[in-house]
């Protein structure tokens, strides 16, 4: 008896374009005759995947560096924090206790999601007292709603650009109102994605959130670790949470981590605290 094992573990394009074999075939002149470029389905063939990593580090790279975007600050979090003022609508017109119940726990989270908002605005304002763009650090985010949503609200009302990294998800996360023209994007793959999180930030902010979240921040901590990138502040909003979740302490003293990997690590309560170590970090005025 065969096993069964899978020829391919990951979720292809060609199925998430939900392309059938009939339409990869190309065995008419029409098909084999199209520009490789322009042909949908043998982009999103197997053998190609390559040239798609490829174009998902390439296309965001060139759209930033046109849009002036050289730094930023990259912000992790909850999709499922929302903001006070919809948690009090919750509260309000809960029917039931495990509405009322649901919509109390809303109204507690939306502390992150107004920090989050803050911070976002603070970075802003930083902003404005810089002339030259490679000065400037920009607010990237997820895309998505919670404190992504939130982040890039902060810089988007306080007026400045703001980036949002979309992913393709089974339900589909769309981009929240408030990234920039032209610097919202789209990406199938989240090794790509986590590359650009990381190709620019100059500090990572990180709030309460759950498997996505605590992803990110470990892939991070992993890269800063292994000296594959510079050591950059990362900030975790929200001590009481951090230190339930992960108790870093007694990895150390269980001899996991050492203590300098804890170097970079900075835990703080409010956005003004976050905002604070990255201006002590790099100095700025």
């Amino acid at each position: 008896m065969s096993p069964k094992l899978p020829t391919n573990n990951a979720q292809t394009i060609t199925e998430f374009l939900n392309l059938h074999k009939t339409q990869m075939a190309e065995d008419d002149s029409a098909d084999s005759y199209k520009f490789a470029f322009d042909d949908e389905a043998f982009l999103s063939r197997r053998e190609t995947i390559g040239i798609r990593f490829e174009l998902e580090l390439l296309k965001p790279e060139i759209l930033l560096k046109e849009h002036g975007i050289e730094h930023t600050i990259t912000v992790f979090g909850s999709t499922r924090f929302i903001s006070r003022e919809r948690a009090e609508v919750q509260v309000r017109d809960a029917k039931t206790s495990g509405e009322s119940e649901a919509a109390k726990k809303a109204l507690l989270h939306s502390q992150y999601y107004e920090s989050a908002r803050e911070f976002g605005s603070l970075v802003a304002q930083y902003n404005t007292t810089q002339k030259q763009a490679a000065d400037k650090l920009h607010i990237c985010t997820g895309g998505g709603p919670g404190i992504m949503e939130a982040a890039n609200r902060g810089a988007f009302e306080s007026g400045d650009k703001t980036i949002g990294f979309n992913i393709s998800l089974p339900r589909e996360q769309h981009p929240n109102p408030y990234i920039s023209p032209g610097l919202s994007f789209r990406f199938h793959y989240f090794a790509l994605r986590k590359m650009h999180f990381m190709l620019r930030a100059r500090a990572i902010v990180a709030y309460p959130g759950g498997f996505g979240s605590f992803d990110e921040l470990f892939e991070v901590l992993t890269l800063i670790q292994t000296k594959k990138v510079v050591c950059i502040p990362v900030i975790l909003v929200g001590k009481t949470f951090w230190n339930e979740m992960v108790n870093f302490n007694q990895m150390v003293q269980f001899g996991v981590i050492d203590e300098a990997d804890m170097k970079s690590i900075h835990f703080v309560e409010t956005a003004q605290e976050a905002w604070k170590v990255i201006q002590e970090w790099y100095q700025l005025a």
